[in-house]
């Protein structure tokens, strides 16, 4: 019979630690392990993943080509219904109250709702995206799912504005008109024109 003071581990768990600079009996002597010279056997000497010694990698000269759509990619904090079971009958659960309840964690694109699992009483749900199968089973148990308006994005459209305001901007156009009709004429006095005498004389000459 097994007993705390006989366990023993199964036979090749565990391995003989290699002894490495403890001189030639130890096995690992002289070198340690790492042979002649080298970059492999100086201190620190370890490369990285990819290194070709510094000629280009190969990573580096493939091509470049498609696209990728992991960087638009919305990772959602997934809950299923099994975990809103702890909650009593017609609260209201929303990403706030799982986070609280640490059924949630982290930083996403927002809450999803799945099917797993059932619910026995209704509950009010709100969370940005769910399933067909959790919408039915919540809705089948009298609970009722509000979906979280998202944002518009794209051209922004002209606002309404107001009689008010027209009439301000009206205003505001025919002002400077005005101010140009009153406008006094300069008391500066026309230089008289030279130019058509002093070529009647070039022409005598």
């Amino acid at each position: 019979m097994i007993r705390l003071h006989n366990m023993r581990t199964r036979p090749g768990s565990r391995h003989r630690v290699k002894r490495l600079g403890s001189g030639e009996s130890s096995g690992h002597g002289k070198t340690s392990g790492k042979g002649h010279k080298g970059q492999k056997a100086r201190s620190g000497g370890s490369l990285r993943l990819g290194f070709e010694g510094g000629q280009m990698p190969l990573i580096r000269r493939l091509p470049k080509r498609g696209f990728n759509n992991a960087a638009f990619h919305k990772n959602y904090a997934i809950v299923n219904l099994s975990d809103l079971s702890a909650f009593k009958e017609g609260s209201v659960v929303n990403e706030k109250l799982l986070r609280e309840s640490n059924l949630i964690r982290g930083h996403g694109a927002g809450l999803k709702i799945l099917g797993g699992g059932e619910l026995k009483y209704g509950l009010t749900v709100e969370a940005d995206k769910i399933s067909a199968s959790a919408r039915e089973k919540i809705e089948k148990a009298g609970g009722t799912v509000t979906l979280r308006e998202k944002p518009v994005r794209g051209p922004r459209v002209a606002q309404e504005r107001s009689p008010a305001a027209d009439a301000s901007g009206a205003e505001s156009e025919t002002a400077p008109k005005v101010k140009a009709a009153k406008k006094k004429p300069s008391s500066k006095k026309k230089a008289p024109a030279k130019a058509a005498s002093k070529k009647k004389s070039s022409g005598k000459g």
